[in-house]
């Protein structure tokens, strides 16, 4: 009987695991031509990012990012893509939440967002800045704080 129950339990994981495959090659398949060619891009890049500088606990976000976003896709998909501004990391980190298996609940969600935009603010410093010097006076200004704000967390 318990080993019908555990081969039961293997055949429903399975099956699950089949379907989200499916789901998974479908969302690909859903998406244009212009945004396959940039994750494709993206994903050419760098596979990890060296974090032995920053702060230790920056440096255990980083282990969160790296275990919970690799869940879905690979990891050199954040780490090359064209964000730097903590609004754009927002909308992302809240995207990822709310994909079915990713496991980022709102802990996770608050350490992966603070390493993003941390990591941002240091090894896309140039991007970040050509954003912020393209920003509304209000966006700059709301950006800048925000940088300080996770930077000063960090920075002791």
């Amino acid at each position: 009987m318990i080993n019908q129950n555990r081969f039961s339990v293997f055949l429903l994981g399975a099956a699950t695991l089949a379907l989200l495959g499916v789901g998974v090659a479908r969302a690909a398949d859903s998406l244009d031509a212009e945004t396959k060619a940039r994750i494709e891009r993206f994903e050419k890049g760098a596979l990890t990012i060296d974090v032995s500088k920053y702060p230790g606990g920056i440096r255990d976000n980083y282990e969160v990012f790296s275990t919970k976003c690799t869940q879905c896709h690979k990891l050199s998909r954040p780490i090359n893509c064209d964000y730097a501004m903590p609004d754009e990391w927002s909308r992302y980190v809240k995207r990822m939440m709310h994909k079915p298996g990713s496991g980022i609940d709102s802990a996770d969600g608050k350490k992966i967002y603070e390493f993003l935009v941390y990591d941002s603010s240091v090894r896309k410093k140039t991007m970040l800045d050509d954003k912020l010097a393209k920003a509304t006076p209000e966006d700059k200004t709301a950006a800048e704080a925000k940088i300080k704000e996770v930077r000063d967390k960090y920075d002791k």
